[in-house]
Protein backbone atom coordinates (compact mmCIF):
# COMPACT_ATOMS: atom_id res chain seq x y z
CA UNK A 1 0.00 0.00 0.00
CA UNK A 2 1.26 3.65 -1.08
CA UNK A 3 0.08 7.44 -1.03
CA UNK A 4 -0.78 7.15 -4.78
CA UNK A 5 -3.23 4.00 -4.38
CA UNK A 6 -4.61 5.87 -1.77
CA UNK A 7 -5.12 8.64 -3.23
CA UNK A 8 -6.38 7.39 -6.58
CA UNK A 9 -8.65 5.71 -4.08
CA UNK A 10 -9.81 8.38 -2.93
CA UNK A 11 -10.12 10.55 -6.33
CA UNK A 12 -12.41 7.56 -7.53
CA UNK A 13 -14.49 7.77 -4.52
CA UNK A 14 -15.11 11.40 -5.66
CA UNK A 15 -15.66 11.09 -9.27
CA UNK A 16 -19.42 11.37 -9.80
CA UNK A 17 -18.75 7.99 -12.10
CA UNK A 18 -17.68 5.86 -9.86
CA UNK A 19 -17.92 7.00 -6.63
CA UNK A 20 -17.64 3.55 -4.40
CA UNK A 21 -17.68 1.37 -7.21
CA UNK A 22 -13.60 2.38 -8.65
CA UNK A 23 -12.60 3.77 -5.32
CA UNK A 24 -12.55 0.26 -2.76
CA UNK A 25 -12.12 -2.42 -5.62
CA UNK A 26 -8.87 -0.07 -7.07
CA UNK A 27 -7.95 -0.02 -3.50
CA UNK A 28 -8.35 -3.79 -2.50
CA UNK A 29 -6.90 -4.88 -5.61
CA UNK A 30 -3.88 -2.59 -4.96
CA UNK A 31 -3.40 -3.69 -2.02
CA UNK A 32 -4.62 -1.91 0.46
CA UNK A 33 -6.89 -3.82 3.29
CA UNK A 34 -10.63 -3.45 3.45
CA UNK A 35 -10.33 -2.40 6.87
CA UNK A 36 -8.57 0.61 5.83
CA UNK A 37 -10.01 1.04 1.62
CA UNK A 38 -14.14 0.86 3.13
CA UNK A 39 -14.07 3.09 5.93
CA UNK A 40 -11.59 5.78 3.53
CA UNK A 41 -13.84 5.69 0.63
CA UNK A 42 -16.66 5.92 2.33
CA UNK A 43 -16.09 9.20 4.26
CA UNK A 44 -14.79 10.75 1.03
CA UNK A 45 -17.47 10.08 -1.03
CA UNK A 46 -19.59 10.78 1.93
CA UNK A 47 -18.61 13.93 3.42
CA UNK A 48 -17.00 15.94 0.67
CA UNK A 49 -19.46 14.91 -2.49
CA UNK A 50 -22.50 16.64 -1.20
CA UNK A 51 -20.95 19.77 0.13
CA UNK A 52 -19.44 20.05 -3.53
CA UNK A 53 -22.47 19.34 -5.40
CA UNK A 54 -24.49 22.36 -3.02
CA UNK A 55 -21.28 24.69 -3.74
CA UNK A 56 -21.12 24.57 -7.06
CA UNK A 57 -24.88 24.81 -7.38
CA UNK A 58 -25.25 27.94 -5.65
CA UNK A 59 -22.14 29.76 -7.00
CA UNK A 60 -20.67 27.81 -10.90
CA UNK A 61 -23.48 26.34 -11.83
CA UNK A 62 -25.40 30.24 -12.06
CA UNK A 63 -22.89 31.94 -14.00
CA UNK A 64 -22.04 28.80 -16.25
CA UNK A 65 -25.80 28.09 -17.00
CA UNK A 66 -26.17 31.94 -18.10
CA UNK A 67 -23.36 32.24 -19.99
CA UNK A 68 -22.41 28.72 -21.93
CA UNK A 69 -25.96 27.30 -23.95
CA UNK A 70 -24.14 24.25 -24.39
CA UNK A 71 -23.78 23.83 -20.46
CA UNK A 72 -27.06 25.06 -19.64
CA UNK A 73 -28.14 22.20 -22.17
CA UNK A 74 -26.14 19.49 -20.68
CA UNK A 75 -26.94 20.45 -17.73
CA UNK A 76 -30.57 20.57 -17.53
CA UNK A 77 -31.22 17.12 -19.44
CA UNK A 78 -28.92 15.92 -16.38
CA UNK A 79 -31.14 16.84 -14.64
CA UNK A 80 -34.35 16.02 -16.04
CA UNK A 81 -32.82 12.57 -16.21
CA UNK A 82 -32.00 12.83 -11.74
CA UNK A 83 -35.30 14.01 -11.57
CA UNK A 84 -37.42 11.11 -13.25
CA UNK A 85 -34.74 8.80 -11.52
CA UNK A 86 -34.88 10.39 -7.70
CA UNK A 87 -38.43 11.76 -8.11
CA UNK A 88 -40.65 7.97 -7.85
CA UNK A 89 -38.42 6.52 -4.83
CA UNK A 90 -39.15 9.83 -2.96
CA UNK A 91 -42.77 9.64 -3.81
CA UNK A 92 -42.72 5.74 -2.96
CA UNK A 93 -40.80 5.41 0.12
CA UNK A 94 -40.64 8.53 1.46
CA UNK A 95 -38.48 11.09 2.05
CA UNK A 96 -35.37 9.07 3.88
CA UNK A 97 -36.24 5.42 2.14
CA UNK A 98 -35.92 7.51 -1.60
CA UNK A 99 -32.94 9.62 -0.92
CA UNK A 100 -31.59 6.67 1.30
CA UNK A 101 -32.01 3.56 -1.06
CA UNK A 102 -31.13 5.62 -4.08
CA UNK A 103 -27.42 6.22 -3.03
CA UNK A 104 -27.63 3.25 -1.71
CA UNK A 105 -27.58 0.84 -4.82
CA UNK A 106 -23.86 0.53 -6.10
CA UNK A 107 -25.01 1.12 -9.64
CA UNK A 108 -23.76 4.11 -12.55
CA UNK A 109 -25.80 7.22 -11.83
CA UNK A 110 -26.98 6.29 -8.47
CA UNK A 111 -24.84 7.76 -5.49
CA UNK A 112 -24.40 10.91 -3.96
CA UNK A 113 -23.42 13.30 -6.09
CA UNK A 114 -26.87 12.45 -8.05
CA UNK A 115 -28.97 11.79 -5.01
CA UNK A 116 -27.91 15.21 -3.89
CA UNK A 117 -28.40 16.77 -7.26
CA UNK A 118 -31.71 15.43 -7.00
CA UNK A 119 -32.67 16.46 -3.93
CA UNK A 120 -31.94 19.72 -4.70
CA UNK A 121 -34.15 19.46 -7.66
CA UNK A 122 -36.47 18.31 -5.38
CA UNK A 123 -36.26 21.18 -3.12
CA UNK A 124 -35.89 18.80 -0.15
CA UNK A 125 -33.96 19.86 3.10
CA UNK A 126 -29.59 20.53 2.83
CA UNK A 127 -29.17 19.05 6.66
CA UNK A 128 -31.61 15.52 6.11
CA UNK A 129 -30.66 15.03 2.57
CA UNK A 130 -27.02 15.41 3.61
CA UNK A 131 -27.97 12.36 6.76
CA UNK A 132 -29.79 10.40 4.28
CA UNK A 133 -27.06 10.65 1.22
CA UNK A 134 -24.72 9.49 4.30
CA UNK A 135 -26.55 6.71 5.44
CA UNK A 136 -27.22 5.62 1.86
CA UNK A 137 -23.46 5.51 0.93
CA UNK A 138 -22.56 3.79 3.89
CA UNK A 139 -25.08 0.93 2.74
CA UNK A 140 -23.61 1.48 -0.48
CA UNK A 141 -20.01 0.87 0.46
CA UNK A 142 -21.02 -2.54 2.72
CA UNK A 143 -22.66 -3.87 -0.55
CA UNK A 144 -19.31 -2.92 -2.77
CA UNK A 145 -16.91 -4.29 0.01
CA UNK A 146 -19.59 -7.54 0.55
CA UNK A 147 -18.88 -8.33 -2.87
CA UNK A 148 -15.30 -7.31 -2.84
CA UNK A 149 -14.90 -9.70 -0.31
CA UNK A 150 -16.63 -12.68 -1.54
CA UNK A 151 -13.87 -12.60 -4.16
CA UNK A 152 -15.02 -10.05 -7.09
CA UNK A 153 -18.42 -12.09 -7.75
CA UNK A 154 -19.44 -10.12 -10.10
CA UNK A 155 -17.17 -7.23 -9.94
CA UNK A 156 -16.70 -7.38 -13.41
CA UNK A 157 -20.41 -7.13 -14.72
CA UNK A 158 -21.55 -4.73 -11.79
CA UNK A 159 -18.61 -2.10 -11.49
CA UNK A 160 -17.11 -1.86 -15.07
CA UNK A 161 -18.67 -1.07 -17.98
CA UNK A 162 -17.16 -2.23 -21.15
CA UNK A 163 -17.57 -0.34 -24.58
Amino acid sequence: MDNSTLFFSILLSLLPISELRGGIPYAYFNGVSLFIATPLCVLTNALVAPPIVYTFLATFHKIFHAHWRWYASFFDRFVARAQRRVYPKVSKYGYWGGILLFVAIPLPITGAWTGTLGSWILGLDKRKTMMAVFGGVIVSGLIVTSLVALGGVGIDSVFIKRI
